[in-house]
């Protein structure tokens, strides 16, 4: 099932904290979690930044409504309690929401943004994320557009600009020792289907043989076929093979059943890791997104 979005979280929120005890939030995660049968894996599900699960950052933002509008307050690191208007609204059982919030509690309205409670009732839509939610969705498709973008330039890139990104991109990720070392290694080869060798890591330890295309079509079983031939042929156990377009389910499961180890980046995963890895890519803006430190307030 579907994670309940915060809004749909603020009245089983109040109705759980209804008793005037002191409550940890982590026991009303386990309390909404059971309440709403969420399965572990669900509940652990994390934000697309990987830094928080999303059942627990909506939960930490119903409280947050709740609080903004008086109807609970903070009882300490990590507890909460419901306050007497908290526990009016919980008796009076009409089911909370921040449209109604808006409504009914002026100062609440204006906080959202407006200057008095009807006007902001009238025009409120449904919450259906959390801010950082909201952040990180806009997050993700700037990141797709951007991936698009790099892949329409590669596919019009000359095939020796192609190598030199691929080396940029190999050396940004530690691979190759310099990029001068890099330089020398790729593009040198062109023997039976291999591009290129670079060093697994800086000492040398190692190498990793490279076939690095431009490519429209899918790539099928028959080129990584050719490739493990090559490797074969140089008794070498590690391959890349980068392409500009995609594999096949067969060229796959082909390189999955090898005892060589092949690695497959299709375009889209190549320019994610040019993304990751700030090749071809410049930084517009950042925003730092803050959160109380309660460390710091911790008189313990």
């Amino acid at each position: 099932m579907a994670l309940p979005t915060f809004e749909k979280l603020l009245h089983p929120l109040l109705t759980e904290i209804r008793d005037g005890k002191i409550h940890l939030i982590k026991d009303l995660v386990d309390a909404l979690a059971q309440q709403f049968h969420i399965t572990d894996e669900e509940r652990w599900e994390l934000l697309p930044s990987g830094k928080e699960p999303i059942f627990h950052n909506r939960v930490r933002w119903a409280i947050f409504y709740l609080r903004k509008a008086q109807l609970a307050e903070s009882a300490g690191r990590g507890k909460v309690v419901i306050t007497n208007i908290g526990k009016q609204e919980a008796e009076s059982g009409t089911p909370v929401s921040s449209k109604y919030l808006a409504a009914k509690y002026k100062s609440f309205a204006e906080w959202m943004g407006g200057k008095t409670a009807e006007p902001l009732a009238q025009k409120q839509e449904v919450a259906l994320n959390t801010p950082e939610e909201n952040m990180e969705a806009a997050q993700e498709e700037l990141t797709k557009n951007l991936v698009d973008e790099l892949l329409e330039q590669m596919k019009q890139c000359n095939p020796r600009f192609f190598e030199q990104l691929v080396i940029d991109l190999l050396t940004a990720m530690g691979y190759g020792g310099s990029r001068k070392d890099a330089g020398k290694a790729i593009g040198k080869s062109g023997d039976g289907g291999i591009d290129g060798i670079i060093n697994e890591d800086r000492l040398g330890m190692d190498v990793i043989y490279i076939q690095a295309k431009r490519w429209e079509g899918t790539v099928g079983r028959p080129e990584i076929q050719k490739f493990m031939g090559a490797l074969a042929g140089n008794r070498a156990r590690k391959g890349v093979f980068i392409t500009t377009s995609s594999f096949s389910n067969d060229a796959r499961t082909y390189a999955q059943s090898i005892d060589a180890k092949i690695v497959l980046i299709d375009g889209k995963q190549l320019a994610e890791l040019m993304i990751e890895h700030d090749v071809g890519v410049s930084g517009q803006s950042t925003y730092t997104m803050k959160k109380m430190d309660a460390d710091y307030f911790s008189e313990e």
